[in-house]
């Protein structure tokens, strides 16, 4: 059982970006956006966030507090950065696939450059805890609190309840239909009112958001804090691509793919707590190889059922409708 407990405990942050950055491609994508960029948008995230928590740790702020106002910092990073995947992609009617791969290239070598011009490092370390030992009152539920709410983070918590929101605003609210709209036929969203562009731009926004939130949290639960500016969020974004499509850009769906993925990996660093696999004596290095080889299998299988929006990847122009 305390196996369990551990793989719970440690899939859970693992799981968490990818969920958000997943999500945040799924409303890009929605709308008509194809966003390659994302594992760019997570590193701009991260570097920021962890930028904003060393500049202001020692300064007797409660740790929980400074992951919140990180968090937004991280959120607005992206929000700005995705704006340049916008105006190329939707305003400029730039290919959006060229697009969001030249915004993957700038932000390593340029986190790289500022870090080593201003810290003489590879990234940024800040000596900030944010692991949280027991949650009050959630962490004493029976079964759930061990697994779910002791030794995690804040992150876990938040992830979940970006999850809900994402769900009602997606399915529950004029914004979320026209957001479809746009991105099954924007032709006919135009027709009756609805700005394409507009409502492009926002989904795109939104994604820039919850991939800045997700880079942050990457470094918050899998970094513990230190963003290296050469190795990145080594392919989490392009993992998070491969979560959103295995999950047919469905929040749910998009949820358990997330947790799949995460299980493999905290799979592959808990290989000796599990006799089984300990005493096949295979090197570690192939279990680690797993989540990103099962995206391969996955994709493999499932691209000819995918059902991707019929619009995306078109640039929307008025006078063809």
């Amino acid at each position: 059982m305390d196996t369990i407990y551990y793989l719970i405990q440690n899939m859970l942050p693992v799981a968490i970006p990818l969920l958000l950055v997943a999500l945040g491609g799924m409303f890009s994508e929605r709308s008509g956006v194809i966003n390659i960029g994302l594992e760019g948008i997570m590193l701009f995230g991260a570097f920021f966030g962890a930028l904003f928590v060393f500049t202001i740790q020692g300064a007797g702020i409660d740790a929980q507090l400074v992951l919140l106002m990180g968090m937004v910092v991280a959120a607005l990073a992206g929000f700005v950065y995705s704006l340049l995947l916008s105006f190329a992609a939707v305003t400029m009617k730039a290919d959006q696939t060229i697009t969001g791969t030249s915004l993957n290239m700038l932000i390593p070598a340029a986190v790289l450059l500022f870090s080593k011009m201003f810290f003489n490092s590879d990234g940024i370390t800040t000596n900030m805890g944010f692991f949280i030992r027991k949650m009050p009152v959630l962490g004493d539920i029976p079964v759930l609190g061990p697994m779910f709410f002791q030794k995690t983070y804040l992150t876990v918590i938040i992830g979940f309840v970006i999850l809900i929101i994402s769900v009602i605003i997606f399915y529950k609210t004029k914004f979320g239909l026209r957001l479809r709209a746009c991105g099954e036929h924007p032709q006919a969203a135009d027709s009756v009112g609805i700005n394409v562009y507009f409502m492009r731009y926002a989904g795109v926004s939104l994604s820039g958001i919850l991939g800045g939130i997700g880079g942050f949290f990457y470094s918050v639960g899998i970094l513990d804090g230190n963003i290296n500016g050469h190795s990145g969020v080594a392919g989490f974004g392009f993992l998070a691509l491969a979560v959103m499509i295995f999950g047919q850009w469905k929040p749910i769906r998009i949820m358990f793919a997330a947790l799949f993925f995460a299980f493999l990996r905290t799979l592959a660093y808990s290989i000796a707590l599990i006799p089984f696999l300990n005493d096949l004596g295979i090197n570690q290095t192939y279990y680690k190889m797993l989540p990103y080889v099962a995206t391969m299998v996955v994709l493999a299988f499932t691209s000819k059922k995918s059902r991707a929006p019929k619009a995306e990847g078109i640039p929307y122009d008025k006078a063809k409708r």
